[in-house]
C-alpha cells in the first residue's frame, strides 16, 4: 500500500503547469474579485517565503481545538513546508471525533484531499474533500455523508467556514498551486495538536484509539516539515509509512 503511495505522489507531482484552469476559473465574478484583492498580496508573502509563484505547493492543516486552518507553502521539489498564514475557523459544529454518519453534523478527522474548486457556492467560494476517504468507508455507518467543504460564511453544518474574506486567499492559493501542476493537494483535520500533553488529557475519550492512528501523521508533518506516507488498513485505522 506504501508504495502504491509513493508511486501515485510521483505521478501527482510530475503534472504538468495548467494556466487554462487559472483562465476558466476568472470567468467567474468572484475569482476575479479574489484576484484583484488579495493576489497582490499573496505573491508578496510567497516571496517573503522564498516561495516563487510559478513553483507553489500547499498544504493545509486544521485543529478543532483551537478552532484555526493553517496553510503552508513550499516550491515544487523541495522537502520543507513554510507556514504561510493560519485563518481562524468562523464556525464550527458537532463535537471532537470524526465524522461517521450523514446528518451527524460533525467535522471530518483525518488525512484528506483538495479534489473540486467551486466558484459559486452558496457559502461565497468553496473547496470540496475527498470525504468520504477509505477510512471513512470502513468505520462509518451505510450512508457517512458526502460534501465536505472549506468554505466561505460563518455558519457550517460539517464543514469548515472561514469568511468570505478569508476564502479568498485560501481559494487563490490552492487555485494557483493546482495551476502550477500540484494535483495531491492535502489537507489533514485533527481534533487538537497531538502532543504527548494532548494525548495523555483525552487519553479516556472514546475516540481515543482512531486518535492513536492520526497521531504519526501529526508527528511526522511537525519533525519534518513534510508530508507523511499514509495508508489505510483494512480496520479503517490509518497507518503512517516509517522511515519515508
Amino acid at each position: 500500500m506504501f508504495l502504491l503511495a509513493a508511486s501515485l505522489l510521483l505521478l501527482a507531482a510530475a503534472c504538468p503547469p495548467n494556466p487554462a484552469m487559472r483562465n476558466y476559473q476568472l470567468t467567474y465574478p468572484r475569482v476575479k474579485l479574489a484576484y484583484s484583492r488579495k493576489w497582490p498580496q499573496l505573491q508578496t508573502l510567497l516571496r517573503s517565503r522564498n516561495i516563487e509563484p510559478a513553483r507553489l505547493e500547499v498544504f493545509f492543516r486544521v485543529f478543532k481545538v483551537g478552532r484555526r486552518l493553517e496553510a503552508w507553502g513550499r516550491n515544487q521539489g523541495e522537502t520543507s513546508f513554510r507556514l504561510l498564514r493560519t485563518y481562524p475557523l468562523a464556525g464550527t459544529s458537532g463535537s471532537l471525533g470524526p465524522k461517521r454518519a450523514e446528518g451527524d453534523n460533525q467535522v471530518p478527522e483525518g488525512f484528506y484531499r483538495i479534489d473540486r474548486f467551486n466558484p459559486i457556492s452558496t457559502y461565497y467560494m468553496s473547496l470540496g474533500l475527498d470525504y468520504p476517504n477509505a477510512s471513512d468507508r470502513a468505520l462509518g455507518a451505510a450512508n457517512p455523508g458526502s460534501h465536505i467543504f472549506v468554505h466561505g460564511s460563518d455558519v457550517t453544518v460539517g464543514c469548515l467556514p472561514i469568511t468570505d474574506d478569508c476564502i479568498q486567499e485560501v481559494y487563490l492559493l490552492a487555485l494557483e498551486a493546482r495551476c502550477a501542476g500540484q494535483q495531491d493537494m492535502q489537507i489533514h483535520i485533527f481534533p487538537f495538536e497531538m502532543n504527548a500533553q494532548n494525548m495523555e488529557r483525552y487519553g479516556k475519550n472514546p475516540h481515543y484509539r482512531f486518535w492513536q492512528s492520526l497521531q504519526p501523521g501529526f508527528t511526522y508533518f511537525d519533525e519534518h516539515l513534510d508530508l507523511p506516507t499514509v495508508a489505510v488498513l483494512p480496520t479503517g485505522q490509518y497507518a503512517v509509512a516509517v522511515g519515508k
